[in-house]
């Protein structure tokens, strides 16, 4: 069983949330479906969905505050942080962190952050294990 079924995520303005994160989410081999008010990308049974806020001028989210921090997709390589980060680039995410290696959490730690206008924060990291011991 998934540790997490689906993560909602209230966003300022659907229509451009939309452009920002359909990229990064197709990219990513998700599928896209479109509701009434939302929008939502399923890779298996786990669920991304964009809801409009009920409450109109509340955000951007700041981050550090209590609440959102980020979330991280694992990917398969270096190289894919890199192509991931590049598209969200391109559909209008900022960089916070460009791709590099965190070596506060190991030596194989390979990440990028980016964020959107809504101030919604992801990464995109490659940690491989560590290679077992020749023996």
């Amino acid at each position: 069983m998934p540790l997490f079924d689906h993560l909602g995520i209230s966003v300022d303005d659907l229509p451009r949330s939309i452009a920002q994160f359909d990229p990064v989410m197709q990219a990513l081999c998700c599928t896209r479906l479109d509701a009434d008010n939302s929008v939502s990308w399923h890779k298996g049974d786990e669920e991304l969905i964009l809801f409009p806020a009920r409450e109109s001028d509340s955000g951007p989210h700041r981050h550090g505050r209590v609440g959102w921090q980020h979330l991280a997709f694992a990917v398969e390589s270096r190289e894919d942080v890199d192509r991931l980060h590049a598209i969200a680039l391109d559909a209008g995410w900022t960089a916070v962190r460009d791709p590099k290696v965190f070596a506060r959490f190991s030596d194989r730690y390979y990440a990028s952050f980016v964020e959107d206008d809504n101030g919604i924060r992801i990464e995109f990291m490659f940690n491989p294990p560590k290679e077992p011991l020749a023996g």
